[in-house]
């Protein structure tokens, strides 16, 4: 039994303007290539198929060819809803899907969740405990006067309730069915100790800052999803995200783009690959003073039938009113397009006129309120104290605006 693991693929994202429909479009020629010449019996979508809940008919359009290609190529997908998806956007299809050998799990709160993966033959060939982004209310019930601690513990103990609940369900019918196959699991969230980058959203308003790796059953593989960078949980092989196909930030060009090859012998883990997403679109991010800058820009490989997308960083010891222009004199006439410009924020000395001077379109809300902490003064720890609750408190209520704005 061979598994294809991918996540995050973000179809419809609005990058700074930029659509991403050739990128994906690209990748999802490239990924059936990779179906086919791998041999793959299933591809499980780990999360976020779709960039919001309310995705442009493009990006729909992609995502239904692909469930037909994948049809014609006689491989099983799975489709795993993540914070970023709108669970009636992706049950609005499920049925006639399931006729395509596509099946959607778009919340924790339904009952199909113990899937039959079949092989080649046409035989189970893995059992699958299918999670998608566990939303609170699908696993908990609010009660008055919960402390943040206790709404922290509550969930981290019920997400690990519905893995174990699910895992024994999988246990039983492998058992049942006299099977000697392996159980996988698919899980949308953060664990604890992974490594993000910036278009990564929260996902638990002010809750719970990670999944232990502990909370997980001893499934034979776990197939993550929300993370961007591809990573190992907990120095574990058998748990892996698999980040995204593409680069939805410019952090994230510090990290090659796969997709994940896993192998199964019987009921044996026996082989994960990973095997390297082609970049479909030239992206840089560059960081310096005027004159380094130059000389990165001189150093760029520019092809002729794309536009180069940058982010740039620039350290200037003076306020420069005209940044965007002396910016734009370095590049010329060159085949680049500038979509994110700021300034170092290693510049901490700046007169009120410069702050003044810098716009919002540069800072991020935590941005903005950090800048109003600085005014203050918290010079004890009981204040220091009283700073961190606030920015608590600010990060839960900016998480409650995003989430009601999907």
């Amino acid at each position: 039994m061979k598994i294809l693991h991918t996540s995050d693929w973000h179809l419809g994202q609005n990058f700074f303007t930029k659509t991403r429909l050739f990128e994906h479009q690209q990748f999802i020629k490239w990924l059936l290539e990779t179906v086919q010449s791998e041999q793959v019996d299933c591809v499980i979508i780990a999360g976020d198929v779709f960039d919001t809940g309310t995705p442009p008919s493009y990006a729909r359009e992609l995502y239904n060819h692909f469930v037909v290609q994948m049809h014609s190529l006689n491989c099983q997908l799975v489709v795993l809803g993540g914070n970023h998806d709108s669970v009636a956007m992706l049950n609005e299809s499920k049925q006639l899907l399931k006729q395509l050998h596509t099946q959607v799990v778009a919340s924790a709160s339904e009952d199909d969740t113990i899937l039959d993966l079949k092989n080649a033959q046409g035989t189970t060939g893995a059992i699958l405990c299918a999670v998608p982004f566990i939303r609170p209310r699908d696993v908990l019930k609010s009660i008055a006067g919960e402390s943040g601690a206790d709404k922290q513990k509550a969930l981290g103990e019920a997400i690990k309730g519905h893995y174990a609940n699910l895992y024994q369900q999988a246990l039983q019918l492998r058992q049942a069915q006299s099977l000697q196959v392996p159980i996988i699991a698919t899980g949308h969230l953060t664990a604890l100790g992974v490594s993000q980058s910036e278009s990564v959203r929260d996902i638990y308003i002010g809750s719970l800052d990670g999944f232990a790796a502990d909370g997980f059953p001893p499934a034979d593989y776990i197939a993550l999803g929300h993370i961007h960078r591809p990573q190992k949980v907990a120095k574990t092989e058998h748990i892996r995200y698999s980040g995204s196909p593409i680069f939805l930030s410019f952090d994230e060009l510090k990290s090659d783009k796969q997709v994940l090859l896993v192998e199964f012998t019987l009921d044996k883990l026996s082989n994960i690959e990973s095997k390297a997403v082609p970049s479909f679109q030239a992206m840089y991010s560059l960081k310096g003073d005027l004159v380094s800058l130059e000389q990165q820009i001189n150093q760029l490989v520019i092809p002729d039938e794309q536009r180069v997308w940058l982010s740039i960083e620039v350290e200037v010891q003076d306020y420069l009113s005209d940044l965007q222009q002396a910016v734009q004199k370095l590049i010329g006439e060159r085949n680049i397009e500038v979509l994110q410009l700021r300034r170092s924020r290693k510049q901490k000395q700046r007169t009120l006129s410069q702050q003044k001077s810098e716009t919002l379109s540069e800072l991020t809300p935590m941005e903005v309120f950090k800048k109003r902490l600085d005014i203050e003064d918290f010079a004890d720890e009981k204040d220091q104290a009283r700073a961190k609750r606030m920015t608590s408190k600010f990060q839960q209520i900016a998480l409650e605006v995003q989430q009601e704005s999907k």
